[in-house]
């Protein structure tokens, strides 16, 4: 009798394990990896490139968008589950010259960091302090984007974007895949990607019976409409 319920403990835990790990798979398995590097800082050819940055600017017209109207958003997991969140507050702009968007050196995104929010009001306050994003001493995030390369992609990507993510107080650069439309009166861009938080150092590792994973997925719904032929 003893070894028969030996037996049945011995399975039912096998199954207890099983349907955990079932259960709580990484979010970021089937998701696309950015890639991410170090900031290579290039001598600026001064009044050339100036020039060429005028030229685009002439031609092109600036399409804006914040929170109101597109969503940026996150998913982090640990073993155990998942978390979504966000941040509601950013404003950012592109331009787009003959339907197409153009790599100039002002096209950016901002978030106010202070309006980060989560499926749970007791880790958003997480989320804000010095284990994670440290909001008091890193207030804005920001990302340039250096360039907008047309190339088929995962999931239907139409093009690759390419910038420095300010994050954390750590600067990288970082590549995406990313579907963009752009039309005369709205241009549009939606990417799903991950990244590795400790590339920001962002290493707080959660409890020692339930680790935070070290991947996070990125998803951005971009709308922006054209503010002014600059």
């Amino acid at each position: 009798m003893k070894n028969y319920w030996s037996a049945g403990w011995t399975l039912l835990g096998a199954f207890g394990l099983g349907m955990l790990a079932f259960g709580c798979s990484n979010p970021a398995d089937d998701v696309t990896e950015a890639k991410v590097s170090e900031v290579e800082e290039k001598e600026s050819s001064g009044s050339e490139s100036e020039s060429e940055d005028a030229e685009e600017s002439a031609e092109g017209v600036w399409y804006t968008f914040s929170g109101e109207s597109s969503t940026i958003g996150f998913t982090g997991s640990k073993v155990t589950g998942s978390h979504d969140g966000g941040f509601e507050k950013f404003t950012g702009k592109i331009m787009i010259a003959d339907g197409s968007p153009v790599s100039n050196a002002e096209n950016h995104v901002e978030i106010d960091m202070d309006s980060t929010w989560s499926d749970s009001d007791r880790l958003t306050g997480h989320l804000k302090n010095a284990d994670f994003f440290n909001v008091p001493e890193f207030p804005t995030s920001k990302f340039e984007l250096s360039s907008i390369e047309e190339k088929a992609g995962p999931k239907g990507a139409t093009h690759e974007v390419s910038g420095k993510l300010t994050l954390h107080g750590v600067t990288k650069a970082i590549t995406f895949p990313a579907l963009i439309e752009a039309k005369e009166d709205q241009a549009t861009l939606k990417a799903e990607f991950f990244i590795n938080r400790f590339d920001f150092d962002i290493k707080y590792p959660g409890k020692q019976d339930d680790l935070i994973r070290e991947e996070v997925v990125i998803r951005l719904d971009i709308v922006a409409n054209p503010e002014s032929a600059a």
